[in-house]
């Protein structure tokens, strides 16, 4: 269940989306391709640096807390798609980097442009359940184009 990014890299990294589901920065499915989420990508934008730095401080020392059950219910009910860029750009792609082969599991490759991959979102949880017969993620593109036909069965990402 877990997806190597390799390739022409800097970092090779592998992703696994079974911890995603706590991960602060999953979006319910169906607000990924609506406004609401592009009005909060701009307020994070409109923060000076100090400020995100301060905020990302507090953030980080209060991860411990625990999940009130509400919140802890609704996440196991929930499908949940998280944001490919942090990981993007966690691995570096090369100055050199032209593309991307997405690997799926039934041996198929789908070559996608670096943007257009690193602004996609990767479903990884359908109805509170890991993606397991046709998982483990799905990509969908970032503006919702393949949003009915999603690339299914990732299992390996390679930058070209």
């Amino acid at each position: 269940m877990i997806i190597p990014i390799k390739g022409n890299v800097k970092f090779p990294i592998t992703l696994d989306p079974s911890v995603w589901i706590f991960d602060d920065r999953r979006i319910k499915f169906d607000e990924a391709f609506s406004d609401r989420l592009d009005t909060r990508e701009e307020q994070e934008h409109t923060f000076s640096s100090e400020e995100r730095f301060n905020r990302e401080v507090v953030q980080a020392t209060n991860d411990n807390k625990p999940i009130p059950r509400k919140d802890a219910d609704e996440i196991l009910k929930s499908t949940y798609v998280i944001p490919f860029k942090p990981f993007f750009e966690n691995a570096g792609a090369n100055e050199e980097a032209t593309g991307a082969t997405i690997v799926q599991a039934d041996g198929n490759e789908i070559t996608l442009d670096l943007e257009e991959l690193a602004n996609s979102y990767f479903l990884f949880s359908f109805e509170g359940k890991p993606l397991k017969e046709d998982g483990p993620v799905h990509i969908y593109f970032g503006d919702g184009t393949n949003k009915d036909d999603p690339i299914k069965g990732v299992t390996e990402i390679i930058i070209n």
